[in-house]
């Protein structure tokens, strides 16, 4: 799914370091479009291209605005940040749950979410083009996020959201039940031989291996090296039990 509908707004930013770190967030998470309202004259831009990292892109292409309504005057929907509570906020949601309706709505016209500078956030006057509330689950201990935290918590609900992002697949296809087997009688056997069970105790023994190694997937990869560790074991195992039968004798050749 295209993100390039959704639009990241920066209120009164106060640092030019967290402005960059907005672009590098966005730009890990698949956003493209960052405007900014009142930025500061003194705005350190050396400071948010430093931080902006590999992101350069996104940051040149930021636009300015005068004001919020400005900013978004295009955008169908627009989700405006909070971390407090009171008249108006009651209605906030997170991310998570806000994602499938800023998708859906990104579909047809540029949604914007909007974030406030970092000391106050959004004022409640700046509350008024947004349509929605967006309110990012944290410990009431302390409900502050950074600014960028925030952004690439939101971006990434976006993101995963969208199902752009396809896992690794495993490379090795999981194990036969003929591979397991074979792997288990070679450890059963290299467990005997270094004296870890006995006849009597074996089953309930291989019992519990079997458990263990079915709670997660087993390819046949993995087999393979299992079934090295237990040969290498019969290996040592078999050249103790040598070194044990054949002492060597001692050396008079001197006296």
């Amino acid at each position: 799914m295209n993100l390039t509908n959704i639009r990241i707004v920066l209120v009164r930013p106060i640092y030019g370091g967290n402005i960059g770190a907005v672009c590098r967030a966005m730009k890990n998470m698949g956003l493209e479009d960052l405007a900014l309202v009142a930025p500061r004259p003194e705005t350190d831009w050396a400071e948010a291209r430093q931080r902006a990292t590999h992101a350069d892109d996104v940051l040149a292409r930021a636009r300015s605005f005068e004001s919020l309504e400005a900013a978004v005057a295009d955008c169908g929907l627009v989700f405006g940040t909070t971390a407090r509570a009171g008249l108006y906020r009651e209605h906030a949601r997170s991310p998570r749950e806000w994602a499938p309706r800023i998708l859906e709505a990104a579909a047809d016209s540029p949604v914007a979410l909007v974030f406030g500078p970092e000391d106050r956030g959004l004022s409640n006057e700046e509350m008024t083009p947004c349509t929605h509330f967006i309110r990012i689950p944290s410990s009431p201990a302390y409900a502050s996020i950074n600014l960028s935290h925030a952004v690439i918590l939101c971006a990434y609900e976006l993101f995963v959201a969208a199902g752009d992002y396809v896992p690794p697949a495993e490379r090795s296809p999981e194990a036969t039940s003929q591979l397991r087997e074979r792997m288990f009688a070679l450890w059963e056997q290299s467990l005997r031989a270094i004296g870890f069970m006995n006849e009597e105790k074996a089953h309930h023994m291989m019992l519990g291996l079997r458990r263990v190694l079915a709670r997660g997937p087993l390819t046949r990869a993995d087999a393979r090296i299992l079934m090295g560790i237990a040969r290498q074991t019969l290996w040592v195992a078999e050249r103790y039990r040598e070194a044990l039968n054949h002492p060597p004798t001692e050396d008079h050749s001197e006296e």
